[in-house]
């Protein structure tokens, strides 16, 4: 964990909450719109969320495992509300108008519900196993880890909520197989793509918020 300026760790953290509320709206609804991939079913949510995961480990490396939690704390209900609204607005791809939002869209709050309930147990999950593994000599070994279970416990619960005995028939039938071959397309894309980011990424914010600052490591 990086010590830094009381200033710098609430811009750190203004910017995180930020981030983490776009990704679940995009999330949301990206996952409305269902793609065949290798001849299997997934959506194109799956290459947006695992944004998360790594906005997270980063959170957990640099400010602590409390200061995580302070993000999907106040991550939460302003991610449920906006999302519902982006996602009925925008449902399934076509653009609704803005009298849709007068009328209670069942299937878009249970997706938008089910976001939530994974999104908590999903990033509770990954901020607990990678600050237990942080302090390992090998960078890597804390996201890697950590992605894997977060991103399994956060896709078959968003998943199981949202989809089954879905009003939509095709989610309904198949929501097994989208989230399986979902949380495979997350684990190569986490493993291949955003590790290397994650260190990448990890030195260019320690450069930018800590600046002449003393970078103190706890290991």
């Amino acid at each position: 964990m990086t010590t830094l300026p009381s200033a710098r760790r609430r811009q750190a953290l203004a910017l995180l909450i930020a981030f983490h509320i776009a990704i679940i709206i995009a999330s949301n609804y990206l996952v409305q719109l269902p793609i065949t991939l290798f001849g299997y079913h997934t959506t194109w949510g799956a290459f947006s969320f695992p944004f998360i995961f790594l906005a997270t480990d980063l959170t957990v490396r640099l400010l602590g495992k409390s200061a995580a939690r302070k993000v999907i704390a106040r991550v939460m209900l302003p991610a449920l509300v906006v999302s519902y609204a982006i996602s009925v607005l925008f449902q399934e791809g076509s653009y609704r108008g803005v009298e849709s939002l007068l009328s209670f869209n069942d299937f878009v709050l249970r997706i938008s519900l089910a976001s939530f309930v994974a999104y908590v147990i999903g990033q509770l999950l990954d901020i607990q196993v990678f600050d237990r593994l942080r302090q390992s000599k090998r960078w890597w070994i804390a996201p890697s880890l950590s992605t894997v279970l977060g991103n399994l416990a956060d896709t078959f619960a968003f998943f199981s909520v949202a989809f089954w005995r879905s009003s939509n028939e095709f989610m309904a039938t198949h929501w097994v197989e989208i989230a399986t071959i979902d949380y495979a397309i997350k684990l190569g894309i986490s493993l291949l793509l955003f590790l290397p980011l994650y260190g990448v990424l990890l030195k260019a914010l320690m450069r930018r918020f800590t600046g002449p600052a003393t970078i103190t490591a706890s290991r």
